[in-house]
């Protein structure tokens, strides 16, 4: 979880509340609260919600630098008055990092703390309310996926070995990746996308591994 600065002092000051105040509201203690009042220490999005619950704002709000909730996306897009296609459209937010747990609060606050709010792109023809835009910010798949590339990806679609996926792995340290899954009888195997790295092989049942969404369409970059 990103490290952005939050509205806690100044909240604080417009309710007249004092840190031992917050502390009891949340059942947070009141030094780890005076760390995040002073942006010298990350916050959880398990922390987010007590904040917002206390103060009773949407967390959203809790952001130092923020514009209008964006809660209600227009959905409006104007197309033929007449046409023999029926397209279903969604709004999907882009985010600068796969969340763990996507769902449409989720994938929000992620938006918002890697520097990607207001910013959506259209995908038709999907129900998955959990859908969302990961926005490739370096080279390391290239050449397969290059900076400033969008990749769409659903948690509601099911992976079948060789799909490009969101996974985590990992027992002690989970991992977050983008990485094409291969399905065997004891083994999950993962692999980079431009296969330039070591294949890690995990064992079914005994490893951590869990497929966070599917990667279903990539908008490539131009130019």
């Amino acid at each position: 979880m990103s490290s952005t600065e939050l509205r806690v002092k100044e909240l604080l000051r417009e309710l007249g509340w004092t840190t031992k105040v917050l502390a009891e509201k949340t059942g947070m203690s009141e030094s780890y609260l005076t760390h995040i009042k002073n942006g010298t220490r990350r916050w959880n999005e398990d922390a987010l919600k007590k904040l917002a619950t206390a103060f009773g704002k949407h967390p959203v709000e809790l952001f130092a630098q923020r514009k209008s909730r964006t809660d209600n996306v227009d959905r409006s897009v104007k197309m033929p008055e007449t046409t023999s296609v029926d397209l279903q459209l969604k709004i999907v937010p882009v985010v600068g990092d796969v969340p763990s747990n996507p769902s449409p609060y989720n994938n929000q606050v992620m938006q918002v703390t890697t520097g990607y709010k207001d910013i959506f792109v259209p995908v038709f023809n999907s129900s998955d309310e959990s859908m969302f835009c990961f926005c490739i910010e370096s080279n390391s798949m290239s050449p397969n996926f290059v900076k400033g590339d969008y990749l769409i990806i659903s948690p509601e679609v099911w992976t079948r070995s060789g799909d490009i996926a969101a996974v985590e792995y990992g027992n002690e340290t989970q991992i977050k990746a983008i990485m094409q899954i291969t399905y065997a009888d004891d083994f999950i195997v993962l692999e980079s996308v431009n296969h330039k790295n070591p294949p890690v092989a995990l064992v079914r049942g005994k490893d951590h591994f869990r497929v966070i969404g599917k990667v279903i369409f990539r908008y490539q970059r131009l130019g």
